[in-house]
């Protein structure tokens, strides 16, 4: 596919952030051009993260902090998605939450009631601020059978002085400990994402157009979906480590400025 076939065929844009949009505090190349003509296409762009730690209105400060954001965009985490799920799906349940203090807040305004003591089901997500005694009361409670859910399965999270634990790590510790795997993992590259940002944003999956510079995460989670797929080249992969996955992206780029 070529990037006017692409073009044509999206009109919702899904933009992976760190590698993708912005190095750190900085954006990539022309990126602010490079959107600004998305935008003047019709194409709606959504800011789309596994990181589960910050919220919405966090992500917008920084987007817009850098001169990314504009009135029409999104932003939609893994966090957004899993409040939303629990909402949906399991609407009065008590959730023990392994997060930070900002996603606390962000669950509670959508109205996921937080219970510490004698909760219905657990969510683990990225806790910057994890402590033993969270991992010793979420480890009890798988233990004692009670549901568990995942925001995301990264097993690390980069950082400008390199990666660090992220969800899929304290997962591996929890299978240890306690025996147990998530019964369900919300964010890329599973479905359940694809199917949150349909409803959120009122578009079908096969008008979505992924973004990203991770093969297992971003490209897998747009073939999982049924999306379109641009793997850029200014992030983690390469066009040589590219060849160790299965994953099949619609276009490589060196970034997303080359769509034009």
């Amino acid at each position: 596919m070529d990037t006017t076939t692409l073009l044509s065929a999206a009109d919702l844009f899904l933009l992976d952030l760190d590698g993708t949009v912005y190095l750190g505090e900085r954006p990539i190349g022309r990126m602010r051009e490079t959107l600004a003509r998305l935008r003047a296409m019709g194409k709606r762009l959504v800011y789309l993260t596994n990181n589960s730690s910050k919220t919405e209105a966090e992500y917008r400060e920084k987007l817009c902090r850098i001169g990314l954001f504009e009135e029409g965009d999104g932003v939609y985490t893994s966090g957004m998605a899993t409040a939303e799920y629990l909402m949906r799906e399991k609407c009065g349940q008590k959730v023990y939450l392994v997060g930070t203090a900002a996603l606390r807040e962000e669950f509670a305004s959508y109205g996921v009631l937080l219970e510490d003591e004698a909760p219905d089901l657990c969510v683990l997500a990225y806790d910057t601020g994890l402590t033993f005694e969270k991992l010793r009361t979420l480890d009890r409670f798988l233990r004692a059978g009670l549901p568990f859910i995942a925001t995301h399965p990264d097993d690390v999270c980069p950082t400008a002085d390199g990666s660090m634990p992220d969800v899929g790590s304290f997962l591996a510790l929890l299978q240890v400990s306690s025996g147990r795997r998530p019964d369900l993992i919300v964010g890329k590259p599973n479905a359940g994402m694809g199917e949150g940002l349909a409803r959120r944003f009122g578009v079908t999956k096969e008008r979505m157009c992924m973004v990203g510079d991770r093969m297992h995460t971003d490209i897998r989670f747009a073939n999982n979906n049924g999306m379109h797929a641009i793997l850029v080249l200014s992030g983690e992969t390469t066009a040589e480590s590219m060849k160790n996955f299965p994953d099949v992206p619609d276009l490589v780029l060196p970034d997303l400025n080359a769509i034009f």
